[in-house]
Order: C-alpha cells, then structure tokens, then sequence
C-alpha cells in the first residue's frame, strides 16, 4: 500500500492549514499535510547497529536510503504493536526523507488559525519548541506537532545531510 499526497494550495486563503492526522496509542497528533511525501504499509527496515531505539532501521525508496523512525517508541507510548493498520508516513522535511511509523492514519483536516490553540507548558516526551499548538475540532483534539524541528532534534540520532 502506498499513498501518494496531493498538495493543494487552496487552503491558503483565510490562512486556514491542512494537517495528516495520525493516532499513536491514545492521542491523535497531526503534521503539516506540507511535509507529507507518502504513506506506506508498515515493512520491517533494515536494522542499523547502535542505533537508538526508536529508529528501527532503514529502508529503501526508489533508491533512497531512508530512516525510519519508531513515534510510538519516540514518544514512550506504552507498546508498540505492529498490525495491518501500522503505517509508515515518508516526509519530505528540508533536508532529508524521513520515515515515521505510528498506529493508523485517520485523516486530513483542515485547521483556521481560531482552532488552534496553544499547547500548555508541561513536562513531556516531546520538547515543547516541536509542538506548535492544539488543535480542536468539535470533541477531537489534536496535538498539532512541528515535524521538522522534531526531526532535527539532537536526542534524534539523525545527523544531518549536506544537500
């Protein structure tokens, strides 16, 4: 199963953005549809040695050599279960291509600046610069995350690619 994203520019007007909503356990985040290259079925990566615990490995992509990040390991949820609905999400981030696993993907919403509200300040597994705010849509809330700044963190193991 592979996903190619449609990147529409429609939702510039009224400063409204489009966000990929993914669940990891429990809480539902979403990440700039921007950034979204593709989605695939989740593949066993290759297994790089020493590597931190959440980066599973790494796969290949039409002859690109991409990382694959475990959120769910990232983030201290309590299990990580590999199942039909497990989903790798390929982002194309300024400097690199970079894979996230996570539990399902639900949809793409479209968030105003007035649904978003900011995060409160609290102690957490994901550094508060990475969180750009909350999001609500009537009952749901979202946990609306900058996936760049979160993907360059230092603790990420990722070095950086001269490009």
């Amino acid at each position: 199963m592979s996903v190619v994203m449609n990147k529409g520019a429609d939702t510039a007007a009224a400063g409204a953005r489009e966000y990929l909503t993914f669940r990891l356990g429990q809480e539902e985040y979403g990440i700039d549809i921007l950034k979204v290259q593709e989605i695939r079925g989740y593949e066993p990566p290759t297994r790089i040695a020493h590597a931190p615990a959440f980066i599973k490995g790494v796969t290949n992509l039409r002859g690109t050599i991409v990382p694959i990040v475990d959120m769910r390991l990232r983030f201290d949820c309590a299990q990580a279960e590999y199942n039909s609905f497990t989903v790798v999400i390929i982002l194309n981030l300024r400097e690199r291509v970079v894979g996230i696993v996570v539990d399902s993907v639900s949809d793409v919403m479209e968030l105003t600046p007035e649904q978003v509200r900011s995060a409160p300040d609290i102690e957490s597994a994901i550094d508060a610069h990475c969180i750009r705010g909350l999001g609500s849509v009537g009952e749901r809330m979202l946990i609306l995350l900058d996936i760049e700044k979160l993907m360059a963190g230092v603790d990420m193991g990722l070095a950086s690619q001269a490009v």
